[in-house]
């Protein structure tokens, strides 16, 4: 390896890995080098990934979902109070909507969390949806890898808050925290949106508001109506019992002590059961997303370009129908040159 007179890496391969090698080290401005490429899916970002994730695979991964005005984000900070003032590091990776006019985030959880920019054992990263449904980017899960690998213990995913599509966190998480707010109508659309089914633990948030200890029992109810995630063979993530309803008030840090006791009793728990499963699932989710961005990537690509558009066009003017095209388009990168 050898740098040029200008003084950069003329290797990639060593970019990365000096990259890597200074997040790892505790360097808060590589790590945020490396999660800008991480989220742009540049060759660097992949080189550096496949150096750290080996020394990944220790931190608690914990998303937190719900609906818009549950207070997630007041949350989310409380609990960062609550793990420094236990000596641990907490790293969070704010899912924001995305600008219409440049794509990026809005970084709204970010201004909320400015209290914790100069502590080192803090990082707080916003990143675009980028019209990725599901309540996340399409990065976090890499994003995850880079953060776990440089030493963080608590990882906290945080969804964009759209309220119907926000399951995709059970996936990437090794506990599901769904956040609901009192007499704000949401419990129905929670069980419509399947976010009770994927939770480990509900929190009833704004718990100094008239109408929030109905509010937990009305989940609560909810959840004895809810077939036990696991029990028609539907999904093989079991768990030891149904969630846990906690109440906080995020504002005041009331009940975020017994909200931290819930998720490291959780992880505790199911560090050879239910952990182990949530990890298989957050595996096989990120491999089918490499390989359905790889997928499309290689549908358009200079020798298959005009045979996609071909082929797009013949659906679009009904002379083909989407599934016999997608067999032609998979069929081909069988016969085209790679």
């Amino acid at each position: 390896m050898s740098r040029s007179s200008a003084g950069a890496w003329t290797d990639p391969a060593a970019a990365a890995a000096e990259l890597a090698d200074a997040a790892v080290a505790g360097d808060r401005r590589a790590l945020a080098r490396l999660l800008t490429a991480v989220e742009n899916r540049t060759p660097l970002a992949e080189a550096a990934l496949r150096r750290l994730y080996p020394q990944a695979g220790r931190a608690h991964l914990v998303g937190i979902t719900g609906p818009p005005g549950s207070g997630k984000s007041t949350l989310v900070a409380a609990l960062i109070a609550r793990v420094r003032e236990a000596g641990r590091s907490v790293a969070v990776i704010a899912v924001d909507p995305s600008s219409p006019i440049t794509g990026g985030a809005l970084l709204g959880d970010r201004v909320r969390m400015q209290a914790y920019a100069g502590d080192g054992d803090v990082f707080i990263r916003s990143m675009a949806s980028r019209g990725h449904a599901g309540g996340l980017a399409s990065t976090s899960g890499a994003a995850a890898a880079v953060l776990d690998a440089a030493g963080f213990d608590l990882i906290l995913l945080e969804t964009v808050g759209t309220g119907q599509s926000e399951v995709e966190v059970a996936a990437a998480a090794d506990t599901t925290v769904v956040v609901e707010a009192p007499e704000m109508g949401d419990e129905v659309q929670a069980i419509k949106a399947g976010l009770l089914e994927v939770a480990d633990l509900v929190v009833v948030n704004k718990g100094d508001r008239p109408g929030a200890q109905r509010t937990a029992s009305q989940l609560r109810a909810m959840l004895v109506a809810v077939p036990h995630v696991g029990s028609s063979g539907s999904d093989d993530r079991p768990r030891p019992k149904r969630p846990e309803i906690l109440l906080t008030t995020a504002s005041t840090g009331e009940g975020v002590p017994e909200l931290l006791t819930g998720l490291d009793a959780h992880r505790a728990a199911g560090r050879e059961g239910v952990t182990a499963s949530a990890r298989l699932a957050r595996a096989e989710a990120q491999v089918w997303a490499i390989l359905a961005d790889r997928l499309r990537e290689s549908l358009h690509d200079e020798d298959r370009r005009a045979l996609s558009r071909e082929t797009l066009a013949a659906v679009a003017d009904y002379r083909l129908d989407p599934y016999a095209a997608a067999d032609r388009l998979l069929e081909s990168l069988a016969r085209l040159p790679r």
